[in-house]
C-alpha cells in the first residue's frame, strides 16, 4: 500500500498570534540584544491550523501527486528588496508537544497519543532513534518529527538554560545519528517537513534565549541541518496535495531564515504549481475528504501569510481558490453545522472563517453571509443540497444531503460513489461508516470500502474503485433529481437515480444493476448509532432513538422485480464480515444499525424511500401507472405528494 501522511482533522478555530520577540530572517539579522539579566519574552508561534492533536501516518512512503493544471503565474519572484527583509514565524507543534512537558524532556521521555510515555534516551540527550516500542508507524514518525520538543523550545526561548541544553542536545543528536540523506529510514523521511519547522523554531529560541542577534558558533550545526533539510525537500517533493504544500512552506521557511533566494524561489514555484491542482477552479480539493478540504483552506492561508511575511507577493490565485473552497465548505455543511463526513474525515464542525459563507454555515446562520446557492454540483464528484439556509425555518430544521460520484478513489477518498448522507428534523438520518484511522487492518479496509457507504454494493465482486458519471440531473424549487452510472465490478453495470423532496422532506432512490455473472446486490442504508432499528415488515424498517421526537421510516417498493425472501435485513455490530459500525473519530467505534435491501441473480431493481417523520407519524403509499410511467402516491402525516418513474428510469415530482 502506498503510504501517505494523514491527519485527524479537527475543528478550525481562529487564534491570535502571540506578540513576542520577533527574530528577523537571515544569518546576520540585526536586532537589539536583550539587556543582561533580563528574561526574554520568547519566540512568536503561529496559530495552530485545524489539524489533529494526535495525527497519524500510514506505513510507507507518501504518494507523489503530479500537478495536472496550469500553474499560477502571479506569485511574484523574490526581489533584492524582499530578500533583505521579512521573517518566518515558528509554525508550532500541532499539539504533539502537549503531553511532553520539560520535565519529561529532561528524562528523554516521549509520549504520543494513547501510548504510555517511553524513555527514548539515556537521560542526557543521547537518543536511540531506531526505537519503536509499540511498533506503530505514527508513533515512530512523530518521534522523528521532533515536534515533541515544543514545550522545551518555548522554555528555551525565554532563557531557560536547562531546557535549551536538553532540546539542543536531542536535536543535535538526531542530526548526528541521521546524516543526510536519511531516505533509508521512512520515519525520518516522512517527518522531514515537520522537523524542518521545528529546527527553525529551535534556531529562533537559541537567539532569543541567549539574547543574540547572530547564531553563536557552537550552534552552527543548526544552520547546516537546515541546509540539509532544504536539500532533502528540494529533492523530494510530494506534489500537489497537503503534504507537498507543507513541504513547500517549510522549504520557503529555510530560505527566509537563512536568506537563501534559491530555496524561496523553488518553494514559490512549487506553491504556484500546486495550488491549481490542490484546489480546482470550482473550489474542490483533490483529496476526496471534507475534513482535508477544511485543512487545505487553512494550510493555503498559511502559505499566503508566509509568503507575505518574507517579502513575496502571493498574487490573487491562492486567495481566489480559497474563496471558492470556502463556498464549497459552506455547501458541504449539514443542518447541524458539521461537514458531511466524507472520506478520511472525522465528524467535525465547519470552520467559521470570517467574511466567508462558511462562517454563516458553521455558525448555523448566526453570523456571516448566507450562500447564494442551495444546491452545488461539483465535477470533482460531489453533490451538496439542502432545503434552505434557515430563512423560512430554523437552520437546524433544514434537510441537507450529499451524494458522491466522480474520479476513482484517491488520496483520502473512500469507495463511496453514489453514497448518500442525509440530515433532517435536527438530526442525522443517513451516515457513512466514518474514519477509522490509518492502521493497516480490517477496520480501515471496511471504513474506506464500499460497505461503509449508503449505496448499492456487490459483495461477490472485487472492488474496482470506479469512476462514476453524473448522467443527468434536474433541479426545481422543491425537488432535485440526479442519476449516476458506473461499473463497480467486472461485468457489472450500476445505475442509481436519486430524487430529493422538500415539503415533505424525503429521499427516493432507484438502484438498478446487471451482471454477466450471478451476484448479490445489497443496497445499504447506514443509520446513526443512537438509533435502534427494527424490521417492521417485508418492505419496511423503522429507526428511532429511544424517546426521540423523530423516527426514520425506510421502505422498499417492489419495482420490476418481486421481493424475495430475505429482502430486508438489519446488520449491527457485526465483525465477520464487518458491518454495522460508525467511527465519529478515529479512536471511537460505535455499533450502528445498517439496513440492507437485498437481491441476488443477474439483475436487480431496488426502489427505496427514506422518510424522516415525527415519532407518531406513518407513511402510506399506493402505486399506479399512467402510460409507461409508474406513479407512487405518498401520504406523510396528511401531507400528500406524488412522484413518478419514467420508462427510462428518471425520477420526478408530480405534486
Amino acid at each position: 500500500m502506498s503510504a501517505k501522511f494523514s491527519r485527524w482533522i479537527a475543528v478550525a478555530a481562529a487564534a491570535a498570534v502571540v506578540s513576542t520577540l520577533t527574530i528577523a530572517s537571515g544569518a546576520s539579522a540585526a536586532t537589539s540584544p536583550v539587556p543582561p539579566g533580563a528574561r526574554s519574552a520568547g519566540i512568536a508561534v503561529a496559530p495552530e491550523l485545524p489539524e489533529p492533536k494526535a495525527a497519524q501516518f500510514s506505513a510507507g512512503r507518501s504518494p507523489v501527486i503530479k500537478p495536472t493544471a496550469a500553474p499560477a503565474t502571479d506569485i511574484k519572484s523574490v526581489s533584492a528588496v524582499s530578500r533583505a527583509a521579512g521573517q518566518y514565524t515558528c509554525t508550532g507543534y500541532s499539539g504533539i508537544d502537549a503531553p511532553n512537558p520539560v520535565a519529561n524532556l529532561l528524562k528523554d521521555t516521549f509520549t504520543w497519543s494513547t501510548f504510555k510515555p517511553y524513555q527514548v534516551g539515556d537521560g542526557k540527550g543521547n537518543v536511540n532513534w531506531r526505537v519503536n516500542p509499540y511498533k506503530n508507524p505514527s508513533w515512530y514518525m512523530w518521534f522523528h518529527s521532533l515536534r515533541w520538543l515544543g514545550q522545551g523550545i518555548t522554555a528555551a526561548g525565554t532563557g531557560d538554560t536547562a531546557a535549551m541544553d536538553r532540546v539542543t542536545a536531542i536535536a543535535k543528536d538526531w542530526v548526528t545519528d541521521n546524516p543526510y540523506s536519511w531516505k533509508s529510514d521512512i520515519g525520518a523521511w516522512e517527518s522531514t517537513m515537520h522537523r524542518t519547522n521545528v529546527l527553525i523554531c529551535l534556531r529562533q529560541a537559541v537567539l532569543s534565549g541567549l539574547a543574540q542577534t547572530t547564531l553563536p558558533p557552537a550552534y552552527a550545526w543548526l544552520d547546516q541541518a537546515l541546509i540539509d533539510h532544504a536539500s532533502f525537500l528540494t529533492a523530494n517533493w510530494s506534489g500537489a496535495w497537503n503534504h507537498g504544500t507543507d513541504e513547500s512552506i517549510a522549504l520557503f521557511g529555510v530560505g527566509c531564515t537563512l536568506d537563501r533566494a534559491d530555496y524561496k524561489q523553488t518553494a514559490q514555484d512549487r506553491l504556484a504549481a500546486g495550488i491549481t491542482t490542490s484546489i480546482d477552479a470550482e473550489g474542490s480539493t483533490n483529496e476526496q475528504s471534507t475534513g482535508y478540504a477544511q485543512f487545505n483552506y487553512s494550510l493555503w492561508g498559511r502559505a499566503v501569510t508566509v509568503l507575505q511575511n518574507c517579502g513575496v507577493d502571493p498574487g490573487t490565485t491562492i486567495t481566489e481558490r480559497r474563496a471558492k473552497l470556502a463556498e464549497w465548505l459552506a455547501l458541504a455543511t449539514n443542518s447541524l453545522g458539521k461537514l458531511h463526513q466524507l472520506g478520511d474525515s472525522e465528524l467535525i464542525a465547519t470552520g467559521q472563517f470570517p467574511g466567508t459563507s462558511a462562517e454563516y454555515a458553521g455558525s448555523l446562520g448566526a453570523k456571516g453571509i448566507a450562500p447564494q446557492q442551495r444546491v452545488g454540483v461539483y465535477s470533482a464528484g460531489y453533490v451538496f443540497g439542502r432545503t434552505g439556509w434557515g430563512q423560512t425555518r430554523p437552520f437546524s430544521q433544514e434537510s441537507t444531503y450529499s451524494i458522491r460520484f466522480g474520479p476513482s478513489r484517491a488520496l483520502h477518498g473512500h469507495s463511496d460513489h453514489t453514497g448518500i448522507t442525509y440530515t433532517a428534523r435536527g438530526r442525522d438520518i443517513l451516515i457513512t461508516g466514518g474514519h477509522a484511522g490509518y492502521q493497516n487492518d480490517v477496520w480501515r479496509t471496511w471504513a474506506k470500502g464500499q460497505f461503509s457507504a449508503s449505496t448499492m454494493t456487490t459483495p461477490l465482486a472485487a472492488e474496482k474503485y470506479p469512476a462514476t458519471k453524473l448522467t443527468r440531473s434536474a433541479i426545481a424549487a422543491k425537488s432535485e433529481f440526479f442519476e449516476f452510472t458506473d461499473v463497480p465490478g467486472a461485468g457489472i453495470n450500476r445505475t442509481r437515480a436519486v430524487l430529493v423532496l422538500k415539503d415533505p422532506d424525503l429521499i427516493m432512490s432507484l438502484d438498478r444493476a446487471t451482471s454477466t455473472t450471478a451476484q448479490q446486490f445489497q443496497t445499504l442504508w447506514h443509520l446513526p448509532s443512537d438509533q435502534k432499528a427494527t424490521v417492521y415488515s417485508r418492505t419496511t424498517a423503522l429507526a428511532m432513538k429511544p424517546g426521540d421526537a423523530t423516527r426514520t421510516i425506510l421502505f422498499q417498493v417492489p419495482y420490476k422485480q418481486a421481493l424475495p425472501p430475505g429482502a430486508i435485513l438489519i446488520k449491527q455490530g457485526q465483525t465477520n464480515p464487518i458491518q454495522g459500525w460508525h467511527y465519529p473519530n478515529t479512536i471511537t467505534r460505535n455499533s450502528a444499525p445498517t439496513l440492507m435491501f437485498a437481491r441476488s441473480g443477474y439483475a436487480a431493481s431496488i426502489l427505496s424511500f427514506i422518510v424522516p417523520a415525527r415519532a407518531t407519524q406513518g407513511v402510506t403509499y399506493t402505486v399506479r401507472t399512467s402510460g409507461t410511467t409508474t406513479i407512487i402516491d405518498l401520504s406523510l402525516g396528511g401531507v400528500r405528494t406524488s412522484v413518478g418513474i419514467s420508462a427510462g428510469g428518471a425520477l420526478y415530482r408530480i405534486s
